[in-house]
């Protein structure tokens, strides 16, 4: 069976979206482990619900880059990941790891990129900018991940249109819905005829 692994920075809402669609049968994989990059979050409580083995991991707990570097990577050695999915993770992912998995890990982002992509541009920094620049329409992206931030491959996304009733709040989670569709879709796609 395939495995999956995820890394996640916060409450873990597209990680229960992966959960739920593996549990479903529509994702033919398991998920071997979750990442978290600082402890108490929300993904991690999930992961214990479900007996998903949990590590947290902050480069500021190890003395230099390296020595976090070997640590991450022995543990996805451990892991086995065939797909490392990205869901709401804020660190960098270092260049060791994305060449030992090129083209095997993959990222949600809160909008249509190339728009709205890059260093800075996370949660509501992002519906912010949209409503600002009266785009008529935003949505999802799932993307491969590449040593630039939102800039490797597109996969697929979701459309969602902007209202002019809407505010970021309203936008952040009228795209967020769509993320939960989006990103199973894309991992069954990926893994279930591999």
């Amino acid at each position: 069976m395939k495995n999956i692994v995820v890394f996640a920075s916060g409450s873990g809402t597209n990680f229960q979206a992966i959960i739920d669609a593996v549990e479903a049968g529509q994702i033919d994989a398991r998920i071997s482990g979750l990442l978290a990059s600082k402890p108490g979050i929300g993904a991690l409580e999930r992961a214990r619900k479900h007996n998903i083995n949990t590590q947290v991991l902050r480069p500021s707990d190890f003395d230099d880059s390296s020595a976090y570097e070997a640590t991450l990577l022995n543990m996805l050695d451990e892991w086995q990941p065939n797909l490392i999915v990205l869901a709401g993770y804020m660190l960098k992912v270092p260049n060791s790891v994305l060449d030992r998995y090129e083209n095997k890990i993959i990222n949600i982002h809160p909008s249509l990129l190339p728009k709205y992509g890059g260093k800075g541009f996370y949660g509501s920094k992002v519906h912010e900018a949209v409503i600002a620049n009266d785009e008529e329409e935003s949505g999802c992206t799932v993307h491969y991940v590449t040593e630039i931030y939102d800039d490797g491959p597109i996969i697929d996304q979701i459309k969602v249109p902007v209202r002019d009733t809407d505010d970021p709040e309203t936008l952040a989670t009228r795209v967020l819905e769509q993320e939960h569709k989006l990103l199973p879709r894309v991992i069954a796609k990926l893994v279930n005829n591999q």
